[in-house]
C-alpha cells in the first residue's frame, strides 16, 4: 500500500488535481493508498491495448497521449500536464497510449481500490466528471486546431494555448516552455517536422516569435492571439 507523505501533505497542485474536494481525512486516506511514482523522459507509463488496473494523477512534468494509425502514423492526442488525471476508461483497457515527454511525477491508484473509495464519496464522483468535461473541452479543442487552416495558424493557435494553459498552472510568464519535440508537435497538429520548423523559422525571422532553448517567446502577442482566435 501508499503511505501518506509530505508529498500529499505539501502537494502544489491538490487544487487542480482529483484531490481537490476531499477533506482532510479523506485525503490522508486516498493518499495512503496511492504510490508515488517518477519516471525519466521516454518512459511508458502504459500502452493502448492494455489492461487498465491503475489511474494516474499527475504531478509534475508532461505526458503525451498518442494512437498509432493502421499506416504506422503516430497521432498525438493531448499533452498533459500537472493536475491532469489519466487512465479512466470504460473499456478496461487504455484506448491510447501514455509516454513521459520530460521527468514526470505521478500519484498512481488502483482502479479497484479507487472505485470502492469513489463509491462512498459521491462529491468526489463530482470531481472526477469535472476532469473528464476538461479532458473533453481539450479534446475538442483538439479537433479545431487540426481544422485550421494554414500550418502558421496551427502552430500559433498551438502556442496560444499551451500559454494558456501553463498559466493557469503556475501563472503567466514571457517564455512558453516546450518540453515536448518539434516531431511531438508535428504530430499533434497533423504537420510534417519539416513544415513545423520552416513555420516556426519564419515566424522567427519575421519577429514574431524568438525560439529559445527549450521554449518560444511571443514577441507580437497580440498577432499571434488574433490568429489563434482566426
Amino acid at each position: 500500500m501508499g503511505q501518506f507523505s509530505e508529498a500529499c501533505a505539501c502537494c502544489q497542485i491538490r487544487p487542480l488535481s482529483v484531490c481537490s474536494l476531499l477533506n482532510q481525512t479523506d485525503f490522508e486516506e486516498l493518499g495512503r493508498s496511492a504510490y508515488r511514482v517518477r519516471l525519466a523522459a521516454r518512459t511508458t507509463v502504459f500502452l493502448e491495448g492494455e489492461t487498465a488496473t491503475s489511474f494516474y494523477s499527475l504531478r509534475e512534468g508532461v505526458v503525451r497521449l498518442y494512437k498509432l494509425l493502421p499506416d504506422g502514423r503516430r497521432q498525438i492526442v493531448a499533452f498533459l500536464m500537472a493536475g491532469d488525471f489519466l487512465g479512466m476508461t470504460d473499456s478496461g483497457r487504455h484506448e491510447f497510449s501514455a509516454v513521459a515527454v520530460s521527468p514526470v511525477a505521478l500519484c498512481k491508484f488502483s482502479r479497484a481500490s479507487f472505485a470502492r473509495f469513489i463509491d462512498k464519496r459521491p462529491h468526489l464522483l463530482r470531481r472526477v466528471n469535472e476532469l473528464i468535461v476538461r479532458e473533453l473541452i481539450q479534446a475538442q479543442s483538439h479537433m479545431v486546431l487540426l481544422g485550421q487552416g494554414s500550418a502558421e495558424e496551427k502552430i500559433v493557435s498551438f502556442l496560444i494555448g499551451w500559454r494558456d494553459r501553463l498559466a493557469k498552472l503556475r501563472g503567466a510568464k514571457d517564455v512558453i516552455d516546450l518540453p515536448m519535440s518539434r516531431q511531438d508537435i508535428a504530430d499533434y497538429l497533423g504537420l510534417t517536422i519539416e513544415t513545423v520548423s520552416r513555420t516556426l523559422n519564419r515566424l522567427e525571422r519575421e519577429g514574431e516569435i524568438q525560439i529559445l532553448p527549450g521554449g518560444v517567446s511571443l514577441l507580437d502577442t497580440e498577432r499571434a492571439e488574433g490568429l489563434a482566435a482566426a
